[in-house]
């Protein structure tokens, strides 16, 4: 699962447990600036809010919330964010 917020495209593999973050508004020539693959226990999304949560334990006390990015985003009150290619967000999530 992809998930766009204001800051980062939020790759999410529940299947196998894990995420990583690719973090935007870096200059892609340059190289990508991305997390590595972190575990993690779950994925909450809230439809009302746009809020998301990553657990990153099974008892849920340690865990990320962000929100998505949406148009006119009350977040960051921007209108766009950085889009990244295919072939970036292909080569960030396998690596």
């Amino acid at each position: 699962m992809v998930i766009e917020s204001c800051h980062s495209t939020w790759v999410v593999d529940l299947e196998n447990s894990r995420f990583r973050r690719i973090l935007k508004g870096f200059n892609t020539s340059a190289g990508q600036a991305s997390t590595a693959w972190r575990p993690c226990f779950g994925l909450e999304i809230d439809p009302m809010s746009e809020s998301f949560v990553v657990l990153l334990n099974a008892e849920g006390t340690r865990l990320l919330r962000s929100w998505r990015h949406v148009e006119h985003c009350a977040q960051c009150g921007g209108e766009a964010t950085t889009e990244l290619t295919l072939d970036e967000l292909r080569s960030a999530a396998l690596g």
